[in-house]
């Protein structure tokens, strides 16, 4: 706030003052008051008015650049009133007033929504759990009547898993701080079990599949880490050729990481999809062309690969395949290994 934008603002404060003032001039002239009175009139009357102006100025400048100063400091800027001074001029206590009042109701409406989406994600979570036990019971039927129909009812059954197990995980991102277990993870035990998970996949579609330059120990939390690790594995599966297909899975030490990368040799993304990938919802030309990609799997990887600290990249050449890599950040812990 500048003085100018300031006596711009008191305009016609000031101008009434004047009026006045030649008015009451005008009337000493004609009575033939001294010229030195008639001055000493105006002083009186004009440097309380002037002072006034001054001080009012400092104070409203002051507090405004004051929270201005808060406001670029706060991460949450909606957090400006709690901790603002009350001012001592009674416009800009009317005004904390007011923040303090909007910002209860926010608050409250906050806690609505935030019920809302506490309830839709018990739901969620609750659905999860009780939808396992028919699934689980399709699987005994099938293991009791195997033939080619149930072999590949069961090979539906674990794609349905597959996209509830994607829906517990999508309704527990945000929260992923109140889930997860930090603990010493193999790499190679954990890339293995994530292999073994999608085997029939690998054997039906004839793709080998290359974990034997693995090592390493991180720490993290095996669950979460599993499902990155499946998402990943499972786009090189769908998107790699059948009869020629190659997975390599390995790692590299670095000073300050190690790097667990998933290459493949399939169809690759194509270079204006790649920037795009961990989008929510971005599908591309490969996800249309298939039919079957919902956009949401990497949108995930990245979202929970941040939450726990991990770096995420992905690398593509059309034609000649993908390459996904988690980084994981070397800590003290870590490098006692």
């Amino acid at each position: 706030m500048s003085i100018r934008d300031y006596l711009k603002d008191r305009t016609l404060f000031l101008l009434i003052n004047f009026i006045l003032f030649i008015i009451v001039f005008l009337i000493m002239s004609l009575i033939n008051i001294n010229s030195k009175i008639v001055l000493l009139v105006f002083c009186i009357w004009f440097f309380p008015v002037f002072s006034y102006i001054i001080v009012e100025f400092i104070k409203q400048k002051n507090l405004y650049v004051e929270l201005n100063n808060q406001m670029e400091n706060l991460d949450k800027k909606y957090l400006l009133s709690e901790i603002m001074k009350e001012p001592e001029f009674i416009e800009g206590k009317f005004i904390y007033d007011l923040l303090k009042q909007a910002n209860k109701d926010m608050h409250e409406h906050v806690k609505i929504y935030r019920d809302m989406e506490h309830e839709y994600r018990e739901y969620i979570e609750t659905w999860v759990h009780e939808i396992k036990t028919p699934i689980a019971s399709a699987r005994l039927m099938i293991e009791n009547n195997q033939n080619e129909i149930t072999k590949n009812i069961n090979f539906e059954l674990k794609k349905i898993e597959e996209y509830i197990e994607q829906v517990l995980y999508y309704s527990r991102s945000n929260n992923v701080s109140k889930d997860y277990l930090i603990k010493e993870v193999s790499l190679a035990s954990l890339v293995r079990n994530v292999v073994k998970k999608n085997s029939r996949d690998f054997i039906s579609k004839r793709i080998s599949v290359d974990i034997d330059a693995i090592e390493g120990i991180v720490y993290s939390d095996v669950k979460w880490l599993e499902f990155i690790l499946n998402q990943v594995i499972g786009n090189a599966i769908k998107y790699t050729r059948e009869g020629n297909g190659m997975v390599k899975i390995f790692t590299t030490h670095n000073e300050n990481n190690i790097v667990l990368t998933i290459e493949d040799n399939g169809i690759g993304i194509i270079e204006k999809d790649i920037n795009r990938v961990f989008e929510k919802g971005f599908t591309g030309e490969n996800g249309r062309k298939f039919g079957k990609s919902t956009g949401i799997g990497l949108y995930l990887c990245r979202k929970l690969a941040k939450q726990l600290g991990l770096g995420l990249t992905l690398t593509s050449i059309t034609g000649e395949g993908t390459k996904v890599s988690i980084i994981f950040p070397l800590g003290k812990v870590n490098l006692l290994h």
